[in-house]
């Protein structure tokens, strides 16, 4: 059968059964115009496929293909509404950006450089690859040559030094 012949069946398909599938579809989606714009998109998926042989059961076979859009539609609208949530909490990020608050995180990052440059080059050199590159303590371990005992106590001195930092500087 060709595709005059698909487009035919596909075209019964719409008279008989297109008005039933949007009723079902607008119990699901809420409102009238998304459930006629999904009706119109099962159909479209159908011409899209090509070639089709008649369904048993038409109703199911629509149903079939009307929840994978439907499924489809609320993944995208869930993945739209995340990303508007990162964008809306980056700009309220970004607006609450001060003068007094950037001041504050120059001295953190001052008060940071001081606690690093304050660590013996071994643990400075740990703690850094723990915590900037994320390498395990096992890598760590290897890429220095040194054991995972030593490892650990170096990533201890410089996690105890930034806690310490948090509590106030006569802490350190």
């Amino acid at each position: 059968m060709g595709a005059t012949g698909t487009v035919l069946k596909i075209e019964a398909l719409y008279v008989e059964h297109s008005d039933w599938l949007c009723n079902w579809l607008r119990r699901r989606a809420f409102s009238r115009e998304h459930a006629a714009d999904l009706t119109h998109d099962t159909f479209r998926r159908l011409l899209e496929r090509g070639p089709m042989v008649s369904p048993d059961d038409p109703r199911n076979y629509l149903v079939t293909i009307a929840r994978r859009l439907l499924v489809d539609d609320v993944r995208r609208r869930n993945i739209e509404r995340a990303v508007l949530d990162v964008v809306a909490s980056h700009q309220q990020q970004i607006e609450h950006i001060t003068p007094e608050r950037i001041t504050a995180a120059v001295m953190l990052l001052d008060s940071l450089m001081a606690i690093l440059d304050g660590l013996p080059k071994p643990a400075r050199t740990a703690f850094l690859l723990r915590t900037l590159e994320g390498l395990t303590q096992q890598d760590i371990a290897d890429r220095m040559g040194i054991s995972l005992r030593t490892v650990k106590r170096h990533i201890a001195m410089g996690l105890a030094r930034c806690f310490a930092l948090e509590e106030g500087p006569a802490s350190l």
